[in-house]
């Protein structure tokens, strides 16, 4: 079997809202291979805390890549203490430039409360403008029920876990485990 037959890893759901002095991260569990889940509990949201400085990390794509773009990202946040979007764009061009790291299929949402970044393997270090931001296969979805409902009442993580309950009834690579990390600055 060659890789393009090798059917693609496909599932993932994380969205990121900032409301009210808080960010919300919230990602879903499900892994499927093809039209297959392998699993359902995945833990796509992560808490980071080099030298001290908390940073929730959420990630879609290959887990082995996205790991190892996470130890790249603690290093380069211990190398710049408080600086999140520094340490995310020397992320990023080492992504760009490195050819290892051009390989790896992943995407990645950071944030440490005040600053909120999705970075991708294209060079991309983008703010979200309506503070919520979305990446995985069912991103649009809970990007779009977020966004409806920023002016409302609810906060921050009532909006993540109703936005990603919405892309799980819709994205069939989506399921409705969440993992939510919230942190505030």
């Amino acid at each position: 079997m060659s890789e393009t037959d090798f059917p693609g890893w496909h599932g993932t759901t994380i969205i990121a809202v900032r409301k009210d002095g808080e960010v919300a991260v919230a990602g879903d569990g499900q892994v499927s291979l093809g039209q297959t889940v392998i699993k359902g509990t995945a833990r796509k949201v992560r808490r980071l805390s080099p030298g001290g400085q908390e940073v929730v990390v959420g990630f879609a794509g290959s887990t082995a890549d996205a790991f190892t773009l996470l130890e790249r990202l603690e290093a380069k946040l211990e190398a710049t203490p408080g600086q999140l979007q520094r340490a995310c764009v020397e992320l990023a061009k080492d992504w760009r430039t490195d050819k290892y790291l051009q390989k790896l299929e992943a995407m990645l949402l950071v944030t440490d409360g005040a600053e909120l970044y999705v970075i991708t393997g294209a060079g991309d270090v983008l703010e979200p403008e309506h503070d919520v931001a979305a990446i995985g296969s069912g991103g649009n979805y809970a990007l779009a029920a977020a966004r409806a409902m920023m002016n409302g009442h609810r906060n921050a993580e009532q909006i993540a876990r109703r936005a990603m309950k919405i892309a799980a009834d819709i994205c069939v690579y989506t399921n409705g485990n969440l993992t939510v990390e919230k942190i505030a600055k």
